[in-house]
């Protein structure tokens, strides 16, 4: 399902309780992996790109999540290349960097807004 409001399309990823608690999940929008973590202890949620850009894996759903100095982040499972989950910048020191998407839950259902895929 997915709604509209100037310039955000939201699409109805799934239910809240779909996915773990301090942990992610993997939905899929059209042709695109998007990883949605469900950060439990900070009482937020994130969504980014599913692709590591390191080895061009699709991981990061299943990555281990915490913070570095209060910035929420994950590690790739693999190689434990960390990145933002607000702003996808790899806390690693290197170029690349992961899409992130804004995320918002009303009545038990989590919408990411896909609309930077649509462009």
């Amino acid at each position: 399902m997915l709604t509209s409001t100037q310039n955000e399309i939201w699409f109805a990823a799934a239910k809240e309780n779909d996915f773990p608690s301090n942990g992610g999940a993997c939905v899929q929008y059209k042709d695109h992996q998007i990883a949605v973590f469900n950060f439990t202890s900070r009482n937020q949620w994130y969504a980014t790109q599913n692709l590591c850009p390191h080895k061009q894996q699709m991981i990061l759903s299943r990555g281990m999540i915490g913070d570095s100095c209060d910035e929420p982040k994950v590690a790739c499972p693999y190689h434990k290349k960390t990145f933002s989950l607000v702003t996808g910048d790899n806390m690693n020191g290197e170029e690349y960097k992961i899409k992130t998407f804004p995320v918002k839950v009303e009545k038990g259902t989590v919408f990411i807004d896909v609309s930077s895929l649509e462009a």
